[in-house]
């Protein structure tokens, strides 16, 4: 089933709505100048995306809206939780790179598991847009999206907080590590 064809239980639909309105309310410097009631009609048109920023909330992600895109009128959800969601930990980069790892796979990786969800991985300059709202990944780690160059080349790149500073590096794709996932985003 594809993410157009999936659709909430209209009692979780509540609950995520709730949920996403009180994160909103919260931490309204990530989204100055915008309203929650915009915000909610916009997702109640298209339940597919509700669907999606539930998969972002189950998998720990708490997603809350850090823009809005006034070209194509779409607001961008990033997942800011605190530090890596949980329920995205301890897997590869990309499907490529599980697939070649002969012994102690990992259940999945950041783009297969973004691919699935139907969020975008954070890019680089993304990454560094969220952490001007706060400070995230002081203690762990995300995959961000990686340069085909770099890819191509086996590496892959993921970036974190600490020191004040946000520090990208790099690591071979098939590597994983407990303490790193990966951040998505969303538009509406």
């Amino acid at each position: 089933m594809s993410n157009t064809e999936k659709k909430l239980p209209s009692e979780r639909q509540e609950e995520l709505l709730a949920i996403l309105k009180e994160r909103f309310e919260k931490n309204m410097g990530r989204h100055e100048g915008l309203k929650w009631a915009d915000v909610q009609a916009k997702l109640l048109a298209a339940p597919e995306k509700l669907w999606i920023l539930d998969e972002m909330e189950v998998t720990g992600g708490e997603p809350d809206v850090v823009g809005y895109d006034e070209k194509t009128g779409e607001y961008i959800f990033f997942d800011c939780v605190a530090e890596s969601p949980k329920g995205r930990r301890s897997i590869c980069y990309d499907p490529e790179a599980l697939e070649s790892r002969k012994e102690h796979k990992p259940a999945n990786s950041a783009l297969g598991m973004s691919r699935q969800m139907g969020i975008e991985i954070l890019t680089e300059q993304q990454y560094r847009e969220l952490q001007q709202k706060g400070k995230f990944d002081t203690k762990t780690s995300s995959w961000i999206r990686t340069p085909e160059e770099i890819r191509k080349l086996g590496g892959a790149i993921f970036a974190d907080y600490r020191y004040g500073t946000v520090f990208v590096y790099h690591n071979g794709a098939e590597s994983y590590y407990g303490a790193r996932g990966f951040r998505g985003s969303l538009r509406v």
